[in-house]
């Protein structure tokens, strides 16, 4: 049903083959798009610092439970507790 293609990276601009196993995984996922990039380009997009993951901001906080400091992915406010991993483990 499906046959191999070759395909032009839109990266680097190389050749690479979009194997007829890979299309039907793409269609048994429901992609309707082939592959833009060839899989060295794909890899080095995803570890590149560009793309949109960037740093957290992590803020000090100290625990409501155990009264350790401890850093946390968002702002406290002081109408809501805020946990240690720990005890945040520990609640759940």
């Amino acid at each position: 049903m499906y046959n191999d293609k070759t395909l032009i990276c839109k990266d680097c601009g190389s050749e690479f083959e979009f194997t007829a196993s890979e299309q039907e995984f793409y269609a048994e996922k429901g992609f309707t798009n082939e592959p833009q990039r060839c899989k060295s380009c794909r890899i080095a997009r995803k570890n590149s610092n560009g793309n949109n993951r960037g740093e957290r901001e992590l803020f000090d906080a100290t625990c409501a439970d155990c009264g350790k400091t401890c850093k946390v992915p968002f702002q406290p406010r002081n109408d809501r507790p805020v946990y240690c991993s720990d005890c945040f483990a520990n609640r759940r």
